[in-house]
């Protein structure tokens, strides 16, 4: 639970990025378009809202929906 941390940004040798089915809130943060290493990244699964950000578009195998509709549980 809780949102993705943008310091996730900062691991720039990073390839693969699994967050999927973690109940996570809020947007994607766009420090994770500086992973230019990332070649694989999951989201789905979460409460995500907004936009991808433009530079996650470049990632070989982008896996982002389907989202959660459904509120979050509570904790």
């Amino acid at each position: 639970t809780g949102t993705i941390p943008t310091e996730l940004g900062e691991l720039t040798a990073l390839t693969k990025l699994s967050l999927f089915n973690n109940y996570l809130t809020g947007t994607i943060p766009t420090k994770l378009g500086e992973l230019t290493a990332l070649r694989w990244i999951q989201l789905y699964g979460n409460y995500l809202t907004g936009e991808v950000p433009a530079q996650l578009m470049a990632v070989t195998d982008l896996q982002v929906e389907p989202q959660r509709t459904s509120p979050p549980p509570s904790p």
